[in-house]
């Protein structure tokens, strides 16, 4: 599948938390960086996320924000 996001970081899931619609995933990028991404239950399910899978984290936004 060829995709436009350009911001493609490759991972391993550490967590799953799941709620009544959406769920929490946490994603170890390397280096100490973990990425968390909140999507639907149904998704997860459907992607068969789980921890210890292997995901490409996709950033595409119109803003991107940073403060110190």
């Amino acid at each position: 599948m060829k995709l436009s996001a350009r911001n493609q970081i490759k991972g391993k899931v550490t967590e799953v938390r799941l709620g009544a619609v959406a769920a929490q995933v946490k994603v170890d990028i390397g280096g100490g960086n973990i990425v968390n991404s909140m999507i639907t239950v149904d998704s997860v399910k459907e992607l068969g996320i789980e921890q210890g899978s292997d995901v490409t984290v996709l950033i595409k936004s119109s803003e991107v924000m940073l403060a110190v």
